[in-house]
């Protein structure tokens, strides 16, 4: 059950890295629309010194990037602890559940971005991720010290 319940992590990793290039494919060209030449950028510019300047959903992709930087750095060491203590179908279910619903909020605030709906997603997704810290506490709180 171990790689079940590792996988989850594996795929919400690989949609990290399809957000974080989705950045340069939507902000290079709204800045080029701008004037603004990438390669002749100031020397220590950040990205984010532009967002006054591009459209709110340019940087939504941006803004989501951020997220999955935050809240899943809770998941992964949940989805680690279980996977190493031994997980149930519960606990994998919970974990594809967590990674489809972040998948969805991704796409919901990379595109659309009603706060409601987002913040809906937020909690339904906190639910399950409160869910894998539980049981990662629980087992290993209460493992029985003399099993290897």
């Amino acid at each position: 059950m171990q790689a079940q319940m590792l996988a989850p992590a594996a795929v919400l990793i690989a949609w990290s890295l399809v957000m974080l290039f989705m950045i340069p494919i939507t902000r290079f060209p709204a800045l080029a629309k701008l004037g603004i030449n990438v390669s002749n950028a100031e020397r220590g510019v950040r990205g984010q010194d532009s967002e006054d300047k591009l459209p709110p959903s340019v940087n939504w992709k941006s803004h989501n990037y951020t997220h999955l930087m935050e809240q899943p750095t809770i998941f992964y060491p949940a989805v680690v602890i279980i996977a190493l203590m031994g997980a149930g179908a519960g606990d994998v279910l919970a974990a594809w559940i967590y990674v489809g619903l972040r998948v969805i909020h991704s796409l919901w605030q990379a595109f659309v971005n009603i706060v409601a709906v987002r913040f809906a997603l937020f909690l339904a997704m906190t639910v399950a991720l409160l869910f894998l810290a539980y049981r990662a506490v629980s087992l290993t709180l209460f493992a029985d010290p003399g099993v290897a």
